[in-house]
């Protein structure tokens, strides 16, 4: 694969957030993008401490009606519509992709290696964000729509009650996923001078 390839799916993976349940492919293709990447993505000491829930359909949607049911709880009731309007297009969607961190396995590499106690759960984090860039940019690559939230900590419990979590799996993030009802909005860029050094 050319670098001009990688860097035009680089460049077509963006938040969509209006999405419907028409994907373009099908859902086994989809376990098949999560998978690979769950495999293929590198981590701090090869510790492969991502760990990854795929919810398809009505168990899609359960998750976003558990999301409306916890924020109700914590969300004024008069300031509640525009919170539900915004769950409601995320249920919209086809699916949901739950990305966990085993902090058993963060925990035992902190006690192996005492000097890097403190950055192996940062390291842990990297891991699981290049997971969901793996995940969410072959889905780009299909033409499937994608967005990523962070309704963690407010549905952890939940979450975990439902799909029978282990305790020791740390929700990061839950990315929707479905098909484009309708594209990206324009994106601004910061200026490249501001942001990157280059020497020799």
């Amino acid at each position: 694969m050319s670098k001009t390839t990688l860097q035009t799916v680089a460049e077509t993976r963006r938040s969509v957030y209006a999405l419907n349940k028409n994907l373009p492919i099908s859902t086994n293709d989809i376990n098949q993008i999560v998978e690979h990447a769950l495999l293929h993505t590198p981590s701090s000491f090869n510790s492969q401490s991502t760990r990854l829930v795929v919810l398809h359909g009505a168990e899609h949607e359960k998750l976003w009606e558990i999301a409306k049911a916890e924020l109700a709880k914590i969300v004024p009731a008069d300031k509640f519509a525009p919170t539900e309007a915004k769950l409601n297009m995320f249920k919209a969607g086809a699916g949901t992709v739950l990305f966990f961190e085993d902090t058993d396995v963060v925990k035992g590499l902190q006690e192996q290696f005492s000097a890097y106690a403190d950055n192996f759960p940062i390291w842990a984090d990297h891991a699981n964000a290049m997971t969901q860039y793996a995940i969410w940019t072959t889905l780009a690559s299909e033409n499937v729509g994608a967005n990523l939230q962070h309704y963690n900590p407010v549905i952890d419990a939940k979450v975990a009650s439902t799909w029978d979590i282990p305790a020791n799996w740390q929700l990061r993030a839950q990315l929707v996923f479905g098909g484009i009802e309708a594209p990206a909005g324009e994106k601004s860029f910061a200026p490249v001078a501001d942001r990157l050094k280059v020497f020799g």
